[in-house]
């Protein structure tokens, strides 16, 4: 008979909030899958266990067959990420999903989850929400994400490494507008946690002078209903990003206008019309 997949959370900065079951089931396990094996190895020595561990992360996802054909000749795995609940924002997504495909049996074993710890205190409305994680690190899919968003009225959330903050909070206050509200969650359940409700302007002036540290995980406002688009991009904004597109990707005008007004309240005529009329860099490619 097939052994189970226990998808248990780890805690996402403080170790007393490691529950009684997840402590269990580390114990109970006959081997542990482990997005960084040396992580989970200090959170095994603090439990007092010596668990057999194989490595899921993203880069050694052919460790997927060896896993699951453990589990289908009869052992139990613990799965869990460096952090919080595994799965979310992870590639042991794709463990799960080819568990459940074979047939074999997957189990939660919850707790705590960066994303809802945020939300919780973060002071922005709770009642409905949508999780975003990692912003695209490449310019365009990162624009085109961020266009996506331009009009959704639910509260958002994002995660943050702290060497890419400065430049996310940029992203960020170009696309919504500085006035938006967001709250930074720096550090949840460790020593210097840290929970600031702001709005995007104050919070790049703010990280423009003071080191970012710390993981972060963003919680900003949705659009509110009926809020025009005209009050976050104006017609000089959406040009601007068509010229970028044009030396950034060699895109030609109507192509980089087109490209450009994907989101916005402006007409590729009206962007290219705009182009034209800048100068050179518009005509020597029309």
């Amino acid at each position: 008979m097939a052994g189970t997949l226990y998808i248990v959370a780890t805690p996402i900065g403080n170790l007393d909030d490691l529950t009684p079951r997840a402590a269990a089931t580390f114990g109970a396990a006959d081997f542990v899958a482990a997005e960084d094996t040396r992580v989970t190895l200090r959170l095994l020595n603090h439990l007092g266990l010596k668990k057999p561990m194989m490595s899921y992360y993203e880069h050694a996802l052919q460790h997927g067959e060896a896993i699951l054909a453990r589990i289908e000749a009869g052992e139990s795995c613990a799965m869990c990420s460096d952090a919080g609940m595994p799965c979310v924002s992870d590639p042991g997504e794709v463990l799960v999903k080819d568990a459940i495909a074979r047939g074999i049996r997957v189990v939660p074993v919850p707790a705590a989850s960066a994303a809802v710890t945020a939300l919780s205190v973060s002071g922005q409305k709770t009642d409905r929400w949508v999780f975003e994680g990692f912003l695209p690190v490449e310019k365009k899919p990162r624009r085109e994400r961020l266009a996506f968003l331009l009009h959704e009225p639910r509260t958002i959330i994002f995660y943050e490494a702290p060497h890419k903050l400065r430049q996310t909070l940029s992203d960020l206050t170009q696309a919504f507008g500085p006035a938006r509200s967001i709250t930074l969650c720096r550090e949840l359940t460790k020593l210097h946690e840290e929970v600031t409700k702001t709005t995007l302007g104050a919070a790049q002036e703010w990280y423009a002078e003071n080191e970012p540290r710390g993981e972060y995980v963003l919680v900003m406002a949705g659009a509110e209903p009926g809020a025009a688009a005209t009050a976050t991009e104006t017609l000089a904004d959406v040009t601007a990003h068509a010229q970028a597109l044009m030396e950034e990707e060699n895109m030609a005008p109507s192509a980089a206008a087109r490209e450009a007004a994907k989101g916005t309240p402006f007409a590729k005529s009206q962007i290219y019309r705009a182009l034209i009329e800048s100068g050179p860099k518009g005509e020597k490619q029309v």
